[in-house]
This record gives structure tokens, sequence and C-alpha cells, in this order.
């Protein structure tokens, strides 16, 4: 996918001088086996999860007024935007007051909200972000424009996670998720980055599954 001038600015403005240190290695995995692996997961996933999600949109709408499903801004791949895709786990006024991360038992978030955050069904509709190529099964998860400028600004090379598509779940997801800072975030993700590989997909795919059942890193 080619990069906008935009994008490339955007890129060259988060990029830190030991971005080349956390460059991901140029394994036949990591060039092209990856993908492969992200659009057979993400089929699969689709099709396992279409009525997962139909029924999550079914009582979202129930609880609530407003659209089941949400499109949110996001910073990937170098610098490039693209819009995720949610279930919707939060009133749909909850950024009436400015855009604001997180926190744990956030009063924003429905009682269908927290069901579906700590079992991370509200994330599934990404598996589409994934078949576009904008996402990755494994990576940094993304995060919106504002945070990550503001992140980059606290804590020099945060943007270093651009290197690699950003992950439906990772390797911070699965060690702490929600509960861990920016940046211990980021360590996770430059660890994830330099030693990216077959073998640690699958560690992180099985520990997402155990993440699933327990909740553990829920917000």
């Amino acid at each position: 996918m080619a990069i906008n001038r935009a994008e490339s600015n955007l890129y060259r403005k988060y990029q830190s001088v030991a971005f080349a240190k956390t460059e991901p290695k140029k394994t036949a995995y990591n060039l092209h086996g990856k993908r492969i692996l992200d659009i057979l997961l993400a089929v699969i996933g689709l099709i396992l999860a279409s009525p997962i999600i139909l029924i999550t949109m079914i009582a979202i709408r129930m609880e609530s007024p407003g659209k089941a499903l949400f499109f949110q801004e996001r910073v990937g791949l170098r610098g490039q935007r693209f819009h995720v895709v949610k279930l919707r786990s939060m009133r749909t006024d909850a950024e009436k007051n400015g855009a604001q991360w997180a926190s744990k038992d956030d009063p924003r978030v429905t009682k269908i909200g927290a069901f579906i955050r700590k079992t991370r069904i509200d994330e599934l509709p990404q598996l589409y972000n994934v078949l576009k190529g904008e996402m990755s099964m494994i990576g940094p998860r993304p995060e919106r424009p504002m945070f990550t400028e503001a992140f980059e600004r606290e804590i020099p090379g945060f943007s270093q996670r651009l290197a690699v598509k950003p992950g439906l779940t990772g390797w911070a997801q699965v060690n702490g998720g929600y509960d861990i800072s920016p940046k211990e975030k980021l360590q996770y993700d430059l660890y994830y980055i330099s030693k990216m590989e077959f073998l640690l997909d699958l560690k992180i795919i099985f520990k997402t599954i155990r993440v699933i059942f327990t909740g553990e890193g829920a917000r």
C-alpha cells in the first residue's frame, strides 16, 4: 500500500534516532508468511465470529441507543492512519468532553460493554481490518493519533512501535494489557518487534486464548 505525503510526514515526525534498532528481521515468515497467516486466521475468525458479533450487536442496541459498531481513527504502519472497527462498549456520549483513555472500572462502559471488553469480543470486528491489510493478527495495539503524539512527547521512542503493522493482539496485551503503563507497553512491543518470528506469534495466540477466558488486563 502506498504511503501518501501526509502519512509519510507523520511517520518522519514520529521516527526517532534509535528506530533502526527495532526493525523486524527480514525473514521469509516476516516478509510473506505472516501475511498469509493473517489472511487465513482472519477468514476463519470472521466465519466463526460472525454469529457472536451479530448477537452482541443486538444486545448492545437493546441496552442503549446508538449504533452497535463504530469506527475510530488509529495510527498504523509507518504512520498510516486508518479506522478500526469495534463493537461499542461505552455510552454514545462517552467522549462529549473530549477523547479520554479508558480507565479501570470506567463509568462510561455499559453492562454489555463490560462483558465484551473483558472477553475481548469488542475487538472481533477488527478481523476485517486484518483482512484488509491495515492490521496483523499479532503486533502492537494501534493508538489514536492524539495519544500517539502525547506518548511520544512523554516517552521518546514510543512511536518506534510503528515499525510493524498494529495487531489485534500482541505481546504487551498478553503480558498485562490495559493494566500496564505506556512505557511498559513500549518495552514489550519493542521486544516483540526485535524478536518477531512464527514461534513467538504462536505463543501469543495461545496466551491470548487464556486472556479471553480469564479476562486478565481488561478495562
